[in-house]
Protein backbone atom coordinates (compact mmCIF):
# COMPACT_ATOMS: atom_id res chain seq x y z
CA UNK A 1 0.00 0.00 0.00
CA UNK A 2 1.20 3.52 -0.77
CA UNK A 3 2.47 5.73 1.99
CA UNK A 4 0.33 8.82 2.45
CA UNK A 5 1.05 11.83 4.61
CA UNK A 6 -1.03 14.69 5.91
CA UNK A 7 0.07 18.31 5.64
CA UNK A 8 3.03 19.08 7.83
CA UNK A 9 2.23 20.71 11.15
CA UNK A 10 3.00 24.39 11.56
CA UNK A 11 5.21 23.34 14.51
CA UNK A 12 7.60 21.43 12.24
CA UNK A 13 10.72 23.43 11.49
CA UNK A 14 10.63 24.79 7.95
CA UNK A 15 13.61 24.34 5.62
CA UNK A 16 15.94 27.30 5.31
CA UNK A 17 15.16 29.58 2.40
CA UNK A 18 17.45 32.47 1.51
CA UNK A 19 16.16 36.03 1.24
CA UNK A 20 17.16 36.04 -2.43
CA UNK A 21 14.93 33.02 -3.04
CA UNK A 22 12.07 34.62 -1.12
CA UNK A 23 12.43 37.84 -3.11
CA UNK A 24 12.42 35.90 -6.38
CA UNK A 25 9.31 33.96 -5.37
CA UNK A 26 7.65 37.18 -4.19
CA UNK A 27 8.37 38.80 -7.55
CA UNK A 28 7.16 35.77 -9.51
CA UNK A 29 3.93 35.51 -7.53
CA UNK A 30 3.35 39.24 -7.89
CA UNK A 31 3.87 38.96 -11.65
CA UNK A 32 1.16 36.30 -11.86
CA UNK A 33 -1.20 38.29 -9.61
CA UNK A 34 -0.78 41.60 -11.48
CA UNK A 35 -0.93 39.87 -14.88
CA UNK A 36 -4.19 38.15 -13.98
CA UNK A 37 -5.67 41.35 -12.59
CA UNK A 38 -4.87 43.12 -15.86
CA UNK A 39 -6.26 40.18 -17.86
CA UNK A 40 -9.50 40.49 -15.92
CA UNK A 41 -9.68 44.20 -16.73
CA UNK A 42 -9.00 43.60 -20.41
CA UNK A 43 -11.67 40.90 -20.50
CA UNK A 44 -14.15 43.40 -19.08
CA UNK A 45 -13.21 45.86 -21.82
CA UNK A 46 -13.86 43.26 -24.52
CA UNK A 47 -10.19 42.93 -25.48
CA UNK A 48 -10.16 39.26 -24.47
CA UNK A 49 -12.90 36.97 -25.73
CA UNK A 50 -13.99 33.41 -25.08
CA UNK A 51 -13.19 31.69 -21.81
CA UNK A 52 -10.73 33.13 -19.31
CA UNK A 53 -9.89 31.39 -16.01
CA UNK A 54 -7.81 33.45 -13.59
CA UNK A 55 -5.21 32.03 -11.20
CA UNK A 56 -5.51 34.70 -8.50
CA UNK A 57 -4.95 33.15 -5.06
CA UNK A 58 -3.15 30.02 -6.25
CA UNK A 59 0.20 31.61 -7.12
CA UNK A 60 2.26 29.79 -4.46
CA UNK A 61 1.56 26.38 -6.01
CA UNK A 62 3.17 26.85 -9.39
CA UNK A 63 5.94 29.20 -8.18
CA UNK A 64 7.00 26.80 -5.41
CA UNK A 65 6.86 23.78 -7.72
CA UNK A 66 8.70 25.46 -10.58
CA UNK A 67 11.54 26.35 -8.22
CA UNK A 68 11.94 22.64 -7.47
CA UNK A 69 12.48 21.62 -11.11
CA UNK A 70 15.53 21.25 -13.31
CA UNK A 71 16.18 22.34 -16.88
CA UNK A 72 14.39 19.98 -19.25
CA UNK A 73 11.60 18.91 -16.90
CA UNK A 74 8.21 19.23 -18.59
CA UNK A 75 4.98 20.93 -17.51
CA UNK A 76 1.39 20.39 -18.59
CA UNK A 77 -1.75 21.78 -17.01
CA UNK A 78 -5.45 22.57 -17.38
CA UNK A 79 -7.26 25.66 -18.66
CA UNK A 80 -6.33 27.75 -15.57
CA UNK A 81 -2.90 28.09 -17.07
CA UNK A 82 -1.61 31.67 -17.30
CA UNK A 83 0.24 31.39 -13.99
CA UNK A 84 1.99 28.21 -15.08
CA UNK A 85 3.17 29.88 -18.28
CA UNK A 86 4.64 32.84 -16.45
CA UNK A 87 6.27 30.64 -13.81
CA UNK A 88 7.92 28.63 -16.61
CA UNK A 89 9.52 31.84 -17.85
CA UNK A 90 7.29 32.47 -20.85
CA UNK A 91 7.24 36.13 -21.92
CA UNK A 92 4.23 38.03 -20.51
CA UNK A 93 3.99 39.83 -23.86
CA UNK A 94 3.46 36.60 -25.76
CA UNK A 95 1.00 35.30 -23.18
CA UNK A 96 -1.09 38.47 -23.17
CA UNK A 97 -0.99 38.68 -26.97
CA UNK A 98 -2.38 35.15 -27.13
CA UNK A 99 -5.14 36.05 -24.68
CA UNK A 100 -6.19 38.86 -27.02
CA UNK A 101 -5.97 36.63 -30.11
CA UNK A 102 -3.05 38.47 -31.71
CA UNK A 103 -0.29 37.37 -34.03
CA UNK A 104 2.38 37.96 -31.40
CA UNK A 105 0.89 35.32 -29.10
CA UNK A 106 2.46 31.97 -28.32
CA UNK A 107 -0.08 30.16 -30.52
CA UNK A 108 -0.14 32.99 -33.07
CA UNK A 109 -3.53 34.16 -31.81
CA UNK A 110 -5.32 30.87 -32.52
CA UNK A 111 -5.26 29.20 -29.11
CA UNK A 112 -6.48 31.89 -26.76
CA UNK A 113 -6.49 31.60 -22.99
CA UNK A 114 -6.63 27.82 -22.71
CA UNK A 115 -4.37 26.57 -25.50
CA UNK A 116 -0.88 27.96 -25.78
CA UNK A 117 2.43 26.17 -25.70
CA UNK A 118 6.18 26.72 -25.56
CA UNK A 119 8.59 23.98 -26.58
CA UNK A 120 11.45 26.29 -25.60
CA UNK A 121 10.19 26.39 -21.99
CA UNK A 122 9.02 22.75 -22.02
CA UNK A 123 5.46 23.90 -21.42
CA UNK A 124 3.11 21.49 -23.19
CA UNK A 125 0.00 23.51 -22.87
CA UNK A 126 -3.11 24.34 -21.07
CA UNK A 127 -5.95 22.05 -22.05
CA UNK A 128 -9.64 22.88 -22.12
CA UNK A 129 -11.09 19.40 -21.62
CA UNK A 130 -11.31 18.55 -17.92
CA UNK A 131 -8.64 15.98 -17.07
CA UNK A 132 -7.33 15.70 -20.64
CA UNK A 133 -3.88 16.91 -19.65
CA UNK A 134 -3.33 13.98 -17.27
CA UNK A 135 -2.83 11.31 -19.99
CA UNK A 136 -0.66 13.82 -21.87
CA UNK A 137 1.51 14.44 -18.81
CA UNK A 138 1.77 10.70 -18.30
CA UNK A 139 2.83 10.37 -21.93
CA UNK A 140 5.51 12.99 -21.40
CA UNK A 141 6.75 10.96 -18.45
CA UNK A 142 6.82 7.86 -20.66
CA UNK A 143 8.95 9.78 -23.18
CA UNK A 144 11.41 10.71 -20.43
CA UNK A 145 11.48 7.09 -19.25
CA UNK A 146 11.95 5.74 -22.78
CA UNK A 147 14.74 8.18 -23.58
CA UNK A 148 16.39 7.69 -20.19
CA UNK A 149 17.02 11.43 -20.04
CA UNK A 150 16.55 11.86 -16.29
CA UNK A 151 13.70 14.35 -16.69
CA UNK A 152 10.42 14.55 -14.81
CA UNK A 153 6.90 15.42 -15.97
CA UNK A 154 4.92 17.69 -13.64
CA UNK A 155 1.23 17.29 -14.41
CA UNK A 156 -1.27 19.68 -12.82
CA UNK A 157 -4.95 18.93 -12.35
CA UNK A 158 -7.76 20.27 -10.21
CA UNK A 159 -10.14 18.81 -7.67
CA UNK A 160 -12.82 18.90 -10.37
CA UNK A 161 -10.74 16.65 -12.65
CA UNK A 162 -9.83 14.10 -10.02
CA UNK A 163 -13.03 12.09 -10.55
CA UNK A 164 -12.45 11.62 -14.29
CA UNK A 165 -11.81 8.04 -15.42
CA UNK A 166 -8.85 8.91 -17.62
CA UNK A 167 -7.03 10.16 -14.52
CA UNK A 168 -7.08 6.67 -12.99
CA UNK A 169 -6.09 4.99 -16.22
CA UNK A 170 -3.09 7.32 -16.21
CA UNK A 171 -2.31 6.57 -12.56
CA UNK A 172 -2.34 2.84 -13.28
CA UNK A 173 -0.02 3.07 -16.28
CA UNK A 174 2.34 5.45 -14.50
CA UNK A 175 2.79 3.13 -11.53
CA UNK A 176 2.90 -0.01 -13.69
CA UNK A 177 5.82 1.38 -15.69
CA UNK A 178 7.33 3.46 -12.85
CA UNK A 179 7.10 6.65 -14.88
CA UNK A 180 8.77 9.85 -13.61
CA UNK A 181 5.67 11.99 -13.07
CA UNK A 182 4.52 14.25 -10.23
CA UNK A 183 0.75 14.71 -10.23
CA UNK A 184 -0.06 18.05 -8.59
CA UNK A 185 -3.70 18.33 -7.55
CA UNK A 186 -4.57 22.00 -7.12
CA UNK A 187 -7.47 21.59 -4.71
CA UNK A 188 -9.05 25.05 -4.70
CA UNK A 189 -12.21 23.58 -3.13
CA UNK A 190 -14.58 24.17 -6.04
CA UNK A 191 -14.88 22.33 -9.36
CA UNK A 192 -16.60 25.03 -11.40
CA UNK A 193 -19.40 25.84 -8.93
CA UNK A 194 -19.51 22.57 -7.00
CA UNK A 195 -17.78 22.24 -3.64
CA UNK A 196 -15.38 19.32 -3.34
CA UNK A 197 -17.44 18.14 -0.36
CA UNK A 198 -20.42 17.61 -2.70
CA UNK A 199 -18.44 15.92 -5.47
CA UNK A 200 -16.00 13.62 -3.69
CA UNK A 201 -16.75 10.91 -1.13
CA UNK A 202 -13.29 11.52 0.32
CA UNK A 203 -12.10 15.08 0.24
CA UNK A 204 -8.45 14.36 1.14
CA UNK A 205 -7.43 13.79 -2.44
CA UNK A 206 -3.82 12.76 -1.88
CA UNK A 207 -5.19 9.26 -1.15
CA UNK A 208 -6.42 8.82 -4.72
CA UNK A 209 -3.37 6.84 -5.83
CA UNK A 210 -3.53 4.23 -3.05
CA UNK A 211 -5.27 1.63 -5.24
CA UNK A 212 -2.32 1.80 -7.64
CA UNK A 213 0.40 1.98 -5.01
CA UNK A 214 1.16 5.66 -5.63
CA UNK A 215 2.28 7.63 -2.56
CA UNK A 216 0.73 11.00 -1.82
CA UNK A 217 1.11 14.02 0.41
CA UNK A 218 -1.16 16.91 1.35
CA UNK A 219 0.51 20.33 1.36
CA UNK A 220 -0.44 23.87 2.34
CA UNK A 221 -0.72 25.31 -1.17
CA UNK A 222 -0.97 28.87 0.15
CA UNK A 223 2.59 28.68 1.56
CA UNK A 224 5.24 28.83 -1.16
CA UNK A 225 7.94 27.57 1.21
CA UNK A 226 5.90 24.47 2.09
CA UNK A 227 5.13 23.90 -1.59
CA UNK A 228 8.78 24.15 -2.54
CA UNK A 229 9.89 21.74 0.18
CA UNK A 230 7.28 19.16 -0.83
CA UNK A 231 8.13 19.71 -4.48
CA UNK A 232 11.83 19.03 -3.91
CA UNK A 233 11.04 15.69 -2.25
CA UNK A 234 8.42 14.66 -4.82
CA UNK A 235 10.59 15.48 -7.83
CA UNK A 236 13.51 13.58 -6.29
CA UNK A 237 11.20 10.57 -5.78
CA UNK A 238 10.09 10.60 -9.42
CA UNK A 239 13.55 11.29 -10.83
CA UNK A 240 15.15 8.43 -8.87
CA UNK A 241 13.09 5.81 -10.67
CA UNK A 242 10.57 5.15 -7.89
CA UNK A 243 7.65 6.07 -10.13
CA UNK A 244 4.80 8.57 -9.78
CA UNK A 245 3.80 10.57 -6.71
CA UNK A 246 0.80 12.76 -5.89
CA UNK A 247 0.92 16.15 -4.19
CA UNK A 248 -2.42 17.62 -3.11
CA UNK A 249 -2.05 21.37 -2.79
CA UNK A 250 -4.71 22.91 -0.55
CA UNK A 251 -5.23 26.25 -2.23
CA UNK A 252 -8.01 28.71 -3.06
CA UNK A 253 -9.10 30.82 -6.00
CA UNK A 254 -10.43 34.29 -5.15
CA UNK A 255 -12.31 34.83 -8.40
CA UNK A 256 -15.05 32.77 -10.01
CA UNK A 257 -14.38 29.62 -11.99
CA UNK A 258 -14.13 31.79 -15.11
CA UNK A 259 -14.83 35.42 -15.89
CA UNK A 260 -18.51 34.59 -16.51
CA UNK A 261 -18.95 33.05 -13.04
CA UNK A 262 -20.37 35.34 -10.29
CA UNK A 263 -19.37 32.70 -7.67
CA UNK A 264 -22.60 32.96 -5.69
CA UNK A 265 -22.11 29.44 -4.34
CA UNK A 266 -19.79 30.72 -1.58
CA UNK A 267 -19.98 33.58 0.88
CA UNK A 268 -18.04 36.81 0.74
CA UNK A 269 -16.90 36.12 4.30
CA UNK A 270 -15.25 32.89 3.16
CA UNK A 271 -13.32 34.61 0.39
CA UNK A 272 -12.34 37.56 2.60
CA UNK A 273 -11.13 35.22 5.34
CA UNK A 274 -8.85 33.40 2.90
CA UNK A 275 -7.51 36.68 1.52
CA UNK A 276 -6.88 38.19 4.94
CA UNK A 277 -5.50 35.14 6.73
CA UNK A 278 -3.84 32.97 4.09
CA UNK A 279 -2.88 35.07 1.08
CA UNK A 280 0.31 33.52 -0.38
CA UNK A 281 1.87 36.83 -1.41
CA UNK A 282 1.19 38.55 1.91
CA UNK A 283 2.80 35.63 3.73
CA UNK A 284 6.06 36.08 1.82
CA UNK A 285 5.86 39.85 2.18
CA UNK A 286 5.65 39.52 5.97
CA UNK A 287 8.59 37.13 6.02
CA UNK A 288 10.73 39.50 3.97
CA UNK A 289 9.93 42.43 6.22
CA UNK A 290 10.75 40.31 9.28
CA UNK A 291 14.11 39.45 7.69
CA UNK A 292 15.00 43.08 7.04
CA UNK A 293 13.51 44.15 3.72
CA UNK A 294 11.92 47.58 3.78
CA UNK A 295 8.45 48.57 2.64
CA UNK A 296 10.08 50.79 0.02
CA UNK A 297 12.05 47.86 -1.45
CA UNK A 298 8.93 45.73 -1.74
CA UNK A 299 6.96 48.59 -3.29
CA UNK A 300 9.73 48.94 -5.85
CA UNK A 301 9.39 45.25 -6.79
CA UNK A 302 5.65 45.75 -7.21
CA UNK A 303 6.20 48.87 -9.33
CA UNK A 304 8.57 47.06 -11.67
CA UNK A 305 6.14 44.14 -11.98
CA UNK A 306 3.26 46.50 -12.77
CA UNK A 307 5.39 48.20 -15.44
CA UNK A 308 6.17 44.85 -17.01
CA UNK A 309 2.49 43.87 -17.09
CA UNK A 310 1.51 47.24 -18.56
CA UNK A 311 4.13 46.75 -21.28
CA UNK A 312 2.70 43.31 -22.03
CA UNK A 313 -0.84 44.68 -22.24
CA UNK A 314 0.25 47.41 -24.63
CA UNK A 315 2.19 44.95 -26.77
CA UNK A 316 -0.91 42.77 -27.02
CA UNK A 317 -3.11 45.66 -28.10
CA UNK A 318 -0.55 46.84 -30.66
CA UNK A 319 0.07 43.39 -32.12
CA UNK A 320 -1.84 42.69 -35.37
CA UNK A 321 -4.52 40.06 -35.68
CA UNK A 322 -3.60 36.78 -37.41
CA UNK A 323 -3.60 36.70 -41.19
CA UNK A 324 -6.72 34.86 -42.50
CA UNK A 325 -4.37 32.39 -44.19
CA UNK A 326 -3.45 31.14 -40.71
CA UNK A 327 -6.75 29.26 -40.69
CA UNK A 328 -5.03 26.60 -42.80
CA UNK A 329 -1.78 26.29 -40.85
CA UNK A 330 -1.12 23.98 -37.91
CA UNK A 331 -4.02 21.76 -39.00
CA UNK A 332 -2.19 18.88 -40.69
CA UNK A 333 1.41 17.73 -40.34
CA UNK A 334 2.80 15.80 -43.29
CA UNK A 335 4.74 12.80 -41.96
Amino acid sequence: MAVTKKAKSAEVEEPHVSRDELRRWYRDMLLIRRFEERAGQMYGLGLIGGFCHLYIGQEAVVVGMQAALEEGDTIVTSYRDHGHMLACGMDPKGVMAELTGRRGGYSHGKGGSMHMFSREKNFFGGHGIVGAQVPIGTGLAFAHHYRENGRVSVTYLGDGAINQGQVYESFNMAELWKLPVVYVIENNRYGMGTSVTRASARTDLYHRGVAHGIPGEQVDGMDVVAVHAAGIDAVAHARSGQGPIILEMLTYRYRGHSMSDPAKYRTRDEVDRMRNEHDPIDQVRRRLIAEGDSEAELRDIDRRVRDRVAEAAQFAQDSPEPDPAELWTDVLAEA
